[in-house]
């Protein structure tokens, strides 16, 4: 009787060498990040300058029949607030330029964020191009997933690794501000879009409009104070959220639409984001120092 000898299983190859491919693609992967962010912020950067009237068009201010103009309804901030915008572009091209840093493509926070921040440049254009052409009602979705993708990036840079504090400021910064700066224009963006059809339709404005602005600043209270919890009181959306608040009450106090109740009520907000944001903040840092 014959036998057959055992077969005896190949070695394993050994898995302690590195795939050469892998780091290679990975690298290329994350150049690739950091070119299109820089790209998205060349489109931003060039719809910014369409939107404040360069290559031959029209303010925002002046957009969709003025529509979105600092008198156009209770929630409208006056025209020095967007002011705002400049920071939040210089600090959108300092922090572009930053993250193509060689050093930055294996930042783990950047692997995160960065295609992320490229859609909320993206969005921003966007919203200035559907707004020159006049579409009103398109601005409202436009601006609404901007806001979303700016919370996306907000949780993401609250829950990642701590930054050092160079990349605290050039991004946790500046997304900061972008937050709470867009989070004011949403609401104003939206009372805009609606004041329209509801007029059309015949409803009364004139006494539920001063409800509704004060409704909506309540709001926009509620989600500063949310924002400062959930981000153990970082400052710029807490600034942003003031900034625009503090210029509707000066466009209700001074400008042709007015409204004392509107603006008391955007002070009293303003006041209470900039003080619970403090308060949370100098929780955090008591609980974080050592005994």
């Amino acid at each position: 009787m014959s036998s057959t000898p055992a077969r005896h299983p190949a070695p394993a190859r050994s898995t302690d060498r590195p795939d050469p491919g892998r780091p290679r693609r990975r690298r290329r992967s994350d150049v690739t990040r950091q070119v299109v962010v820089l790209v998205c912020l060349v489109l931003a950067l060039a719809g910014s300058a369409w939107g404040s009237g360069a290559f031959g068009g029209s303010g925002i201010q002046n957009a969709a029949s003025g529509a979105l103009g600092p008198d156009a309804t209770l929630l409208a901030p006056a025209r020095p607030a967007f002011a705002i915008w400049s920071v939040i572009y210089l600090g959108l091209t300092l922090y572009a330029v930053w993250q193509a840093l060689p050093r930055q493509r294996t930042n783990p926070r950047q692997r995160d964020t960065g295609y992320t921040a490229a859609v909320s440049m993206l969005l921003n254009a966007g919203w200035i191009l559907v707004a020159q052409a006049g579409w009103l009602p398109l601005t409202v979705p436009v601006i609404v997933a901007l806001l979303v993708v700016l919370v996306v990036l907000y949780r993401r840079l609250i829950t990642g690794p701590n930054p050092r504090p160079l990349e605290a400021v050039l991004v946790d910064g500046t997304f900061g501000l972008y937050l709470g700066w867009v989070s004011v224009a949403t609401t104003a963006n939206v009372t805009a879009a609606l004041a329209g059809p509801l007029a059309a339709a015949g409803l009364d404005l004139d006494g539920g409009a001063v409800w509704w602005a004060i409704l909506v600043i309540a709001v926009v209270a509620v989600v500063g104070a949310g924002l400062a919890l959930s981000g153990d009181g970082r400052v710029t959306p807490a600034l942003a959220l003031a900034w625009g608040l503090a210029w509707i009450a000066v466009s209700r106090l001074d400008g042709t639409l007015r409204s004392t109740p509107t603006a008391v009520t955007a002070i009293a907000a303003a006041v209470l984001i900039l003080g619970w944001t403090a308060l949370v903040r100098g929780l955090t840092t008591r609980r974080r120092r050592p005994a």
